[in-house]
């Protein structure tokens, strides 16, 4: 028998989209957008709030503490949250959560003076929110793709979340010169309303019923074991955990100062920052048509010019030299996060992917606060130049030693697996929504 003809619903209703990209990663990338637009210009303006209500520099710090600290604490709560609960669900409350946080925060800010421990209640509220988000986004969007075209999904989601980034700060510091910093905040409490509502369309019919477990604890011993047998996973999180660690001590502390001092001002390293930005999309656009087949290995490698920003403030370079390897850091580092988003994807079982990604972050930003807490001593023991030098040797070594695990050398790209039996296209389903294998706000 003769099979059914589907040319004319081909051709009656055309694609709009790629193939690929199907109802959740599409939902996932405009919420994700909406998102970056408004967060990277509220974390600016909840600086500049503190500063505006008479806070100093220490305030500001204690300030972005309160937003780490529960970022951390409750990561691995949320990651086995997103495994045990529909995934969504937890994504829409925690969105819900820093859409009330931002908006308390923007009424304080706007009415009067807020005082610091208010705002420092707020943005924990905020951080926390994230913790939960995290995990199950990350999950989501694993679970969203199929293999085949995982490496183009992957560099296209984080190439519009990164742009989305450098627009929303770019936006949010004209617009606090403008209006202030209480309404970049209410805009970011909009965009966490905006995207929790498209989030709450997102499919997850086709995710197998989680079988019941034996609590929360054991959903975290699990995922534990799943972490810890993965000598490839957990040694480029503890190398990770070192990197992002001094990277943030190195932009958050050092670069400030030396702009400040040595490069003319605040500009030169807002233009570099941007360079970075623009390097991430570059590295995105390049994953876009490079499917390296040794994934680690090329992702490790491309770890190592992340120690250029460091040394280039060291020296100093001047604003064009820093201004270059900013780019190209960035670049790199977004050639990695695609790798490392595919080998997750293909290597991690759908049901167990909130709680890896949950140790994952958790390992990666453990560091952050004690390194930026102690990046001022630091720099007073040893002076600033020293210790620029020592956060750059450390992403080397860093690096270099994860290139002794053999699963990191020889972690190689699968082939997508054999694709079923066609399905007339009136009736098949999204190709994005099937099983593959069985997501900042």
């Amino acid at each position: 028998m003769s099979s059914p003809p589907t040319a004319p619903y081909r051709t009656s209703a055309p694609r709009r989209r790629p193939a690929w990209a199907g109802r959740n990663y599409t939902l996932l990338t405009g919420a994700a957008v909406v998102t970056n637009l408004g967060s990277h210009g509220a974390l600016i303006a909840s600086a500049f709030a503190v500063l505006e209500a008479g806070g100093s520099g220490g305030d500001v710090g204690l300030v972005a503490a309160a937003r780490t600290l529960p970022l951390v604490l409750f990561l691995l709560i949320g990651g086995a949250l997103a495994d045990r609960l529909p995934r969504h669900h937890v994504m829409v409350a925690a969105n819900a959560l820093n859409c009330v946080s931002q908006a308390a925060f923007a009424v304080l800010v706007l009415t009067g003076h807020p005082q610091l421990w208010q705002m420092m209640l707020l943005t924990a509220l905020c951080g926390t929110g994230q913790a939960f988000f995290n995990p199950a986004a990350e999950g989501m969007l694993l679970s969203s793709v199929s293999g085949e075209h995982a490496n183009r999904a992957f560099a296209l989601f984080r190439m519009a979340m990164n742009g989305a980034g450098i627009g929303g700060a770019a936006l949010g510091g004209a617009m606090i010169a403008a209006i202030g910093p209480g309404w970049v905040l209410a805009v970011d409490a909009a965009a966490f309303a905006v995207a929790g509502a498209l989030r709450a369309f997102l499919d997850v019919s086709h995710v197998a019923d989680r079988a019941p477990g034996g609590g929360m604890l054991a959903d975290l011993r699990e995922g534990w074991v799943e972490f810890r047998t993965r000598p490839w996973l957990w040694s480029i999180v503890l190398q990770f955990s070192v990197v992002v660690a001094v990277v943030g001590a190195a932009e958050a502390v050092y670069g400030p100062l030396v702009a400040r001092e040595q490069l003319g001002g605040p500009a030169p390293w807002g233009l570099a920052l941007g360079c970075f930005g623009i390097g991430t999309i570059a590295g995105a656009v390049l994953m876009m048509v490079w499917k390296p087949r040794r994934l680690l290995l090329v992702g490790t490698l491309c770890v190592f010019p992340l120690a250029l920003p460091s040394a280039g403030l060291a020296v100093p370079l001047p604003v064009w030299g820093l201004c270059t390897v900013m780019f190209v850091s960035g670049t790199a580092i977004e050639v990695f996060g695609v790798n490392w988003m595919t080998t997750m994807h293909q290597e991690i079982p759908e049901e167990k992917f909130s709680r890896v990604s949950a140790y994952d972050w958790f390992g990666s930003v453990s560091m952050l606060p004690l390194a930026t807490a102690v990046a001022g001593p630091v720099e007073s023991a040893f002076g600033r130049t020293s210790a620029l030098w020592g956060c750059a040797a450390l992403v080397v070594l860093g690096t270099a030693a994860v290139l002794f695990v053999p699963d990191v050398r020889r972690m190689t790209r699968k082939p997508a697996p054999p694709k079923a039996a066609s399905i007339p296209a009136a009736t098949a389903p999204d190709p994005v929504g099937a099983p593959t294998g069985v997501t900042p706000g």
